[in-house]
């Protein structure tokens, strides 16, 4: 099963109705610790019921979405939150207000670079995290 299937059958029974059978793979398959996939995953399918196509969910209308967001920001953060991983509910954190900024600025891009920041320091122990990679982009002459 892919961390996206577990991350939909996990979800609240409300979404059950509206989980894709097969979503297919997901943008954190590579991570070799299997509840830090399924951590990424659930917050990055949260971000994308907010900003983008949520993978492994359909057929749900705007206000809908964005309280399954919610929910699953939530679900990756109290895994971590039970595990005592308070570095890494501090990055995700950091990524969830990044990205939010980041949309209502109108710069998708600096969404794209703290979730691959916050990807590699969560899933690797790689970089310095999302607030770091968002600072270095504003700092960059465009």
């Amino acid at each position: 099963m892919s961390v996206l299937a577990r991350v939909a059958e996990a979800a609240e029974p409300a979404l059950a109705a509206h989980a894709r059978l097969d979503p297919g793979p997901g943008r954190f398959d590579q991570v070799a610790d299997p509840d830090r996939a399924f951590v990424l995953e659930a917050v990055h399918e949260g971000y994308l019921m907010h900003y983008g196509e949520p993978r492994a969910f359909s057929g749900m209308d705007g206000d809908l979405r964005l309280l399954a967001g919610d929910t699953l920001y939530a679900l990756g953060l109290a895994r971590l939150a039970d595990a005592g991983d308070v570095a890494a509910v501090a990055e995700l954190s950091d990524l969830i207000s990044l990205c939010a900024w980041a949309q209502a600025d109108g710069r998708p891009d600096l969404a794209d670079a703290a979730w691959d920041a916050a990807g590699a320091k969560l899933g690797a122990g790689e970089g310095d995290g999302a607030r770091a990679a968002v600072a270095q982009r504003l700092a960059s002459p465009a």
